[in-house]
């Protein structure tokens, strides 16, 4: 179901179907979103720990795809994390995201999915990219998804702690 707020204010809970008639539009679910950033920043951290002080993450999944997790930038309440899965033989295209973290608010969102492109929380439907109107909790809710999956899968940590050239500390 997908809420949607009419032109009146009434909120509606509704099919698909119903967002197509332009008496609707999406409403952003502040709260599921928050909620997913929350749990994901938990997730995150329990993935990498040591992110204050390494640069660089990296396991093994089953299947034999290699978990990247980079710190790109270090800020006083924020970090950026690059994070991508490499490997494997399948015929969808190896997960990449583009990560900030709000330690004050101990939250995660995605900042950018496969694409060089950031999100905006809403989209008219139907638009030229044939994004959904909720394609960034989609995103967010993915990133909950494969998160989980690594830290139930991921196996084989590995120490590398040098620093990668390039990484700001902006502190």
């Amino acid at each position: 179901m997908w809420q949607a707020i009419s032109e009146t204010g009434t909120v509606a809970e509704t099919g698909a179907g119903a967002l197509s008639d332009s008496s609707f539009r999406y409403s952003v679910d502040l709260v599921g979103l928050h909620a997913t950033c929350e749990a994901n920043y938990a997730r995150l951290m329990r993935l990498f720990p040591d992110y204050e002080t390494s640069n660089l993450r990296e396991f093994e999944l089953p299947t034999g795809e290699r978990v990247r997790l980079d710190v790109v930038e270090r800020c006083r309440y924020t970090t950026l994390f690059s994070v991508c899965q490499r490997g494997g033989e399948g015929w969808l295209a190896s997960p990449r995201f583009e990560l900030r973290a709000y330690h004050d608010a101990r939250m995660v969102e995605v900042i950018r999915f496969q694409s060089a492109r950031q999100v905006k929380p809403r989209y008219e439907y139907p638009n030229e990219d044939m994004l959904m109107p909720d394609e960034k909790l989609q995103q967010n809710a993915f990133l909950a998804d494969w998160l989980s999956h690594c830290l139930t899968q991921g196996q084989a940590v590995l120490d590398i702690t040098t620093p990668r050239a390039g990484t700001v500390d902006a502190s």
